[in-house]
């Protein structure tokens, strides 16, 4: 198991490609066995902070008083549910079993749901003290076959349950109180399935969140706020002897204390934490541990606290508000994704990806996960804060299955390119699919109802690597249109839109000498109504266009060339799709129009994609009054300027180099500004960004960070280009 998790790990960041006739891509990408399609589930009007399920029955506990449903508006088509539903996991609707959890004062809410091994008890944990109208004490147990409240299990807890577990004699509570029968227990606590206190003690001294039986019942993991178990440094994380409470492992500076244990899990061979963090070095992600010795197995680094964790044949999932992955390869900052999935034998983020919102409290989106099966299929349900589900509303619930699958994947983005005679390019960005990885690419050429070409590439929502294929069944002169699909194997997304190329009877000057003297990246902007800037390089490094560019704008820059494209100077930039290592020597080369006085950000390296970078520099900008300043941080921020302006509204040339010789920064083939000094940058890994991104607290800072105006024909080098090179380059303006 081990052993492919580490080759899907490889798998994951790269692209393959299969000729025609080659396996197609499979509906759902292993180990992931639940669709990422949301199901039609009845709603709550409040937050969902408990689960449990068994036998097809899943029930919902939390803070809220009415259920609806699916599709329904708030406050419409309502049924009274206080604080507490349960429903069938096969169709999403109310069984009918219905409790009411009351308070006397203040807001009731069922924190913790637990069902004994035989499902005949479900026990239920919070701020109540009455359920049905009968007193109770922040605790109370349900007889699951007529749905009514034990008259023989009665223990006072002195204040709210958070977490509950239990085995056939015992049931093991967490939570805020420091007395469960009129007897100290601080946090934790046992009683027997008949309410009498247990003499098992682990006396925490902070709140505890969670509480988790172990397979083979000899041991009881606990997860909270608290410092000590028992008198002993144990941070978040414990475990303990399941008769006595005595401490088995505890964990000194193992978590942060900034971060709690929010949620526990296991399998067979594993305990799995859900953790959260609040302010610096917070540690806000999971932690997989080997049951065996108690020792970690892999912990991931995201940031976004997770608050629920849950284990399906071998798959990790969890709920949280994950915002950046990237410390540990997955995805950089940007707006929070709340569900994921991991391989239980390693970290990678497998491609899953359904979305909630925060929703309302917190807001935090999922708080809670439970799976049961009925009628052959597996349910895996969610309950929170959110109130839409993949982009749609729906409050406090949802569900998903292991089938059938019925998302396609985004249609293809294709740009074609024509720089070599007798050939045609066609590039296309790889697809998203929210439950699958790799998909099946099908070109279709001038209107044909069969496939010239199938490859198969792998891609997540944020790396959708470039594929490339190119026709050389085409003759000069002949205009050819290729449309693409893109398929999971079992749905496939329409036709890309047409796009059309002529053949080119000769080489094309200008890109050719790019591309000779080794351009690493290469955005020509020739595409007519996609999201991406295709690479016309080797590489593949294609950019990611945010919030629509404009473009086919015209003229561009080049004698012969298609179009550049037009950027607002407000929001819209690229990005590309590679993290890149700090370049120790480089070149950034562009074309710009315009006629702002508000300066801007042409293009320079940064940290993020989705907002502004926090660590940025090897950039070229606009001052407001039109001169260029190339800046890199070597020790300070080093800036060179332009004396001349450059927003007059004709195209200008702009090359930026750095390497032993230095900065020099160029503009219609001669070298305009440069210092000699310095040879060196900032260190951190980034993304190429054209058009925008933060210019905070450099000189000159111009008015707006973003660029308005056109760009076109951007290229990135691994080497500082010679002033030689770049004087060719000018003069193959004309296409000559």
């Amino acid at each position: 198991m081990r052993a492919a998790s580490a080759a899907l790990c490889l798998f994951a960041g790269a692209l393959t490609a299969t000729a025609a006739g080659a396996s197609p891509a499979a509906a759902l990408t292993p180990p992931v066995s639940i669709t990422a399609d949301d199901l039609t589930t009845w709603q709550t009007n409040g937050i969902v902070w408990s689960m449990a399920a068994t036998a097809g029955v899943v029930y919902a506990g939390g803070t809220f008083s009415t259920v609806r449903p699916p599709d329904a508006a708030a406050g419409t088509s309502e049924q009274p549910a206080v604080n507490f539903a349960a429903f069938d996991a096969a169709t999403g609707a109310p069984t009918g079993c219905s409790l009411s959890f009351t308070l006397s004062s203040g807001t009731a809410t069922v924190r913790a749901l637990a069902l004994s091994p035989d499902g005949e008890t479900l026990y239920a944990g919070g701020q109540f003290g009455a359920v049905n109208g009968v007193g109770v004490s922040n605790i109370t147990a349900v007889d699951t076959a007529t749905c009514t409240p034990r008259q023989d299990f009665k223990i006072s807890v002195s204040a709210t349950v958070r977490a509950l577990d239990v085995t056939a004699d015992t049931v093991y509570l967490a939570g805020d109180f420091n007395s469960v029968g009129g007897q100290t227990r601080n946090k934790f606590a046992a009683v027997t399935t008949g309410a009498d206190l247990l003499p098992w003690t682990a006396n925490a001294d902070e709140v505890a969140r969670a509480v988790q039986v172990t397979p083979d019942g000899q041991h009881v993991a606990l997860g909270g706020d608290f410092f000590t178990v028992n008198g002993t440094t144990s941070h978040a994380l414990a475990v303990v002897d399941a008769t006595t409470g005595a401490l088995t492992k505890s964990y000194p500076g193992f978590i942060p204390n900034t971060s709690t244990v929010q949620d526990l899990t296991t399998d067979a061979t594993g305990l799995y934490t859900a953790n959260e963090g609040t302010g610096g070095g917070v540690f806000d992600g999971r932690i997989a541990i080997d049951l065996d010795d108690y020792q970690q197995r892999w912990r991931d680094t995201c940031l976004g606290a997770t608050q629920a964790v849950l284990v399906h044949s071998g798959v990790l999932y969890s709920g949280s508000h994950a915002h950046d992955c990237a410390s540990m390869g997955g995805f950089p900052d940007q707006p929070r994704k709340h569900l994921l999935a991991q391989s239980v034998d390693d970290p990678t983020l497998l491609p899953w990806f359904p979305d909630t919102n925060d929703g309302i409290g917190e807001p935090v989106g999922p708080r809670v996960m439970a799976q049961t099966d009925k009628g052959g299929h597996h349910y895996l349900w969610v309950g929170g804060e959110f109130t839409t589900v993949n982009g749609a509303g729906q409050q406090g619930l949802t569900r998903f299955a292991d089938g059938p699958d019925t998302g396609a994947p985004w249609v293809p983005n294709v740009s074609l390119s024509t720089v070599a005679p007798g050939r045609i390019d066609v590039n296309w960005q790889t697809s998203f699919d929210t439950d699958d990885g790799e998909l099946t690419y099908r070109i279709y050429k001038d209107g044909a109802s069969t496939p010239v070409h199938t490859v198969t590439g792998y891609s997540l929502f944020w790396d959708r690597p470039q594929l490339k294929w190119t026709d050389t069944d085409v003759a000069v002169g002949e205009t050819h249109s290729y449309r693409i699909t893109a398929s999971d194997g079992t749905n496939t997304s329409a036709k890309s839109p047409a796009q059309s190329a002529t053949v080119a009877a000769s080489t094309q000057a200008y890109p050719a000498r790019v591309l000779s003297d080794g351009a690493s990246l290469y955005w020509r902007y020739d595409e007519g109504t996609s999201t991406f800037a295709a690479d016309t390089t080797g590489g593949m490094n294609n950019g990611f266009l945010r919030n629509s560019p404009a473009y086919r704008q015209t003229p561009a820059a080049i004698a012969g060339d298609s179009t550049a494209i037009g950027f607002d100077g407000a929001t819209e930039y690229a990005y590309s799709n590679k993290l890149h290592p700090q370049p120790t020597r480089f070149s950034v080369e562009t074309w710009i129009r315009t006629t702002t006085t508000r300066g801007g950000r042409i293009i320079g390296f940064g940290n993020l994609t989705m907002q502004n970078s926090t660590r940025f520099d090897k950039h070229v900008y606009m001052a407001n009054d039109g001169r260029l300043v190339f800046g890199v941080s070597s020790g300070g921020r080093r800036t060179v300027t332009t004396t001349g302006a450059y927003n007059d509204g004709a195209w200008h040339h702009v090359v930026a180099t750095q390497g032993t010789g230095g900065m020099r920064l160029y503009v219609d083939g001669q070298l305009r500004a440069s210092n000699l000094l310095f040879t060196g940058s900032e260190s951190y890994p980034g993304y190429w960004r054209v058009g925008g991104d933060n210019l905070s607290n450099w000189a000159n800072r111009p008015t707006s960070n973003f660029f308005a105006g056109q760009i076109d024909e951007t290229a990135v080098y691994p080497t500082a280009l010679s002033a030689s090179q770049v004087s060719a380059h000018y003069a193959l303006r004309t296409g000559e």
